[in-house]
């Protein structure tokens, strides 16, 4: 018998996505007096409050200009919006795992979408 649940589905969401997902949840707990917010839950309201930084359409904006880079992907752009990289050094942590580097023109060029956002 394992201990894991099986995933049955898996989207990715900008921080501010999971904001808005995660306020309806504590509304709803907040409306039922005998249920507490478990630790996790907590700590996952807190966390997104304290790091959604842009509104929902930014955010989806944001993915979208950068999916359109030739070299950026959905996940990395997905990682990009949420961490909102301010320098180069930033940026490369966040293509640290992929198969491919990027030069310092392509990374500028990421920053530059970054900036109108952040």
């Amino acid at each position: 018998m394992s201990l894991f649940k099986e995933t049955l589905d898996e989207e990715l969401l900008t921080v501010p996505e999971a904001k808005e997902l995660l306020a309806g949840v504590e509304t709803e707990r907040a409306a039922e007096e005998d249920r507490e917010l478990r630790y996790e839950l907590a700590r996952a309201i807190d966390h997104v409050n304290r790091f959604a930084v842009l509104d929902v359409e930014e955010s989806l904006e944001l993915v979208d200009e950068l999916e359109a880079l030739e070299n950026v992907d959905e996940p990395v752009a997905y990682k990009i919006a949420n961490l909102l990289p301010r320098s180069r050094t930033e940026l490369r942590a966040v293509f640290a795992q992929e198969r491919y580097a990027l030069d310092g023109e392509e990374l500028d060029e990421i920053l530059d979408i970054v900036s109108k956002y952040a």
